[in-house]
């Protein structure tokens, strides 16, 4: 898989390069929230799009892989723009980085930020590509836990890859997580990217019998053969779903960046389907649109 994206980065470098990529529209986003904190929930997730969500767990705002770029890594094109504005980002408590790609590790995204972030968390090894921002980080090793004003954070397993330029694919071999937030009783897990591996989410649910919501993703798909031992298809993302027992399901990561040959709505279009046949409800499988917030537990 890596000699495959490495290759096709290659080519659209050199594409770019020439000036021969094509440049897609932007979807707009309409009616963005302005004021995204709500006095009326105490556990709420606005996506933004991606893998970047703002979740609000009482007084407490937890913020996942946030890219707000017009591109990742200058090549992958932004199909639809953020659902909610920098500038309309309220004070972080915890921003969790679940592994180094640039579509979730975006540094122009944390410059942008910074003054916002009061505390940034990354799988083990991350740090080494965050430069001194004023914010303080802190990597957290599997089953790793750290809990500051009440908010307790834990790295979870996940099946990934953790490098960021392909070279260093040899020595960043744990840098990739999964997380858990818990905070007065509310109990949120976010995958960030994962292929389909049974024995974590079990495990997961055994340390954390009650989560109230998982962020899972659903995409990329296509082609199968290569993603799928990192990548959910979304039944599989489903059955993660249940093997944690969560009560709710916001799927994630699908129609936002150009990253694979899926075709748009396609995966939201599956994970219909295979709701329908698992006998899901829509109000278990809470599906987003990008900019979109639902409040899930209210005061």
């Amino acid at each position: 898989m890596r000699r495959l994206i490495l290759l096709a980065l290659a080519a659209l470098a050199g594409c770019a390069a020439r000036g021969v990529l094509p440049v897609f529209p932007v979807q707009k986003v309409s009616n963005k929230i302005e004021h995204p904190f709500r006095a009326d929930a105490r556990l709420a997730v606005l996506w933004v799009g991606h893998a970047t969500a703002l979740i609000q767990m009482d007084d407490k705002i937890v913020l996942t892989d946030p890219v707000f770029s017009r591109t990742v890594g200058q090549i992958s094109e932004r199909l639809v723009e953020p659902g909610l504005e920098v500038k309309n980002v309220p004070r972080v408590d915890a921003v969790l980085i679940s592994h180094m790609h640039f579509d979730h590790l975006s540094l122009s995204s944390l410059e942008a930020l910074e003054s916002k972030i009061k505390r940034l968390y990354l799988p083990e090894g991350g740090a080494v590509y965050v430069p001194d921002f004023s914010f303080p980080t802190t990597e957290l090793r599997t089953w790793e836990a750290r809990a500051e004003d009440g908010l307790a954070v834990t790295a979870v397993p996940e099946r990934h890859v953790g490098w960021r330029y392909g070279v260093d694919s040899a020595w960043m071999t744990r840098s990739f997580t999964g997380y858990v937030v818990q905070y007065h009783g509310l109990t949120v897990y976010f995958a960030g990217d994962t292929g389909y591996e049974p024995a974590n989410f079990r495990a997961a649910a055994a340390r954390f019998p009650r989560i109230d919501l998982a962020l899972l993703p659903i995409a990329p798909v296509h082609p199968r053969s290569v993603m799928e031992r990192t990548h959910e298809d979304p039944d599989e993302a489903l059955q993660a779903f249940i093997d944690l027992h969560a009560r709710w399901m916001v799927p994630i990561h699908h129609d936002t960046f150009i990253n694979s040959f899926d075709t748009r709505g396609e995966a939201i279009r599956l994970l219909e389907e295979a709701r329908a046949r698992r006998g899901l409800t829509k109000e278990e499988v809470a599906v987003l649109a990008i900019g979109e917030q639902r409040v899930f537990v209210a005061r």
